[in-house]
């Protein structure tokens, strides 16, 4: 008896593995846009600090990562038990944040009074970029709970914390490499008795200052793309706007079918665009109303 009831145990959890990979591989593709901003969006965050302190500071993001799924996950599953309306009001909050961040920092780059990151005070630049991780990371984990939602609650458990581990691996470890491509270029560069290893170490420096500028606009981007397009699938109307539109650019001759692929992602980021800079007024006029 005792064995029978083990190999039942075994054959059960053989089974919630299979079904766990095979959710998490179609969670992986589900999220892989939204997966390809959080890389953006974080690697932007965290650069512009001291170079002996890039990795303590990925790493602190990292961590800091690691504990916002670690209250995401049980928060979500226990809204979507017991409010499941809650969840869309509060991802669109949370979009309507990252919105208003790039809106800030285009404004920024406009008046040419951006502050200097490297001079950022540390703690504060690892709380920005922790505080940013938890809405991308919200969107990721609601995106996850869409995939698993018809399945048992342990498979659900499974699925999301094995994507929360493998997505925090996955970006900061890509993060990591990112602010690190001067230092391997550096070591190519110097390494003697292969001239190809040195011209691509070369070739790494001279990519490295221009990569890390470009990660600006990149991330401010990938805000209001990952923003607008919270707030458009949370609003149905606008949301059935944007695919009537680019079901009708499809009927386009010769290039209908490139215009309805690429409509969707521009519209979700002019929207995040406009909600942005709508939200910076508001903020802006109730600080001064504030101050008076």
């Amino acid at each position: 008896m005792a064995g029978a009831s083990l190999l039942t145990l075994l054959d059960d959890i053989a089974s919630l593995m299979d079904d766990v990979s095979v959710m998490s591989k179609v969670a992986v593709k589900k999220t892989a846009g939204v997966l390809g901003d959080d890389l953006a969006v974080n690697a932007e965050q965290v650069s512009g600090v001291r170079a002996d302190r890039e990795l303590p500071v990925v790493w602190a993001v990292a961590k800091g990562s690691l504990l916002n799924k670690a209250i995401l996950v049980p928060s979500a599953l226990a809204i979507s038990v017991f409010i499941p309306w809650l969840i869309t009001p509060l991802l669109m909050l949370g979009g309507l944040f990252l919105c208003f961040e790039g809106a800030e920092k285009l404004l920024e780059m406009r008046s040419g009074e951006k502050p200097d990151r490297a001079n950022i005070d540390e703690a504060d630049k690892i709380k920005g970029a922790v505080r940013t991780d938890f809405i991308l990371s919200a969107e990721i984990i609601v995106l996850t709970l869409g995939v698993v939602s018809a399945k048992p609650l342990l498979t659900q458990s499974a699925t999301l914390a094995t994507i929360a581990v493998l997505m925090t691996i996955f970006v900061y470890g890509l993060v990591a490499v990112i602010v690190k491509v001067d230092d391997v270029g550096l070591y190519f560069s110097q390494r003697p008795g292969s001239s190809a290893l040195q011209a691509f170490g070369r070739g790494l420096l001279a990519l490295a200052p221009k990569l890390m500028k470009s990660l600006s606009w990149i991330g401010t981007v990938a805000m209001f793309l990952v923003g607008g397009g919270i707030l458009v699938h949370g609003v149905h109307a606008i949301a059935e706007f944007v695919a009537d539109t680019a079901a009708y650019s499809a009927t386009i001759p010769g290039v209908g079918v490139v215009i309805s692929s690429v409509l969707p992602t521009v519209l979700n980021g002019v929207i995040g665009v406009i909600a942005g800079f709508i939200t910076v007024f508001v903020v802006s006029r109730f600080h001064k109303h504030d101050s008076h």
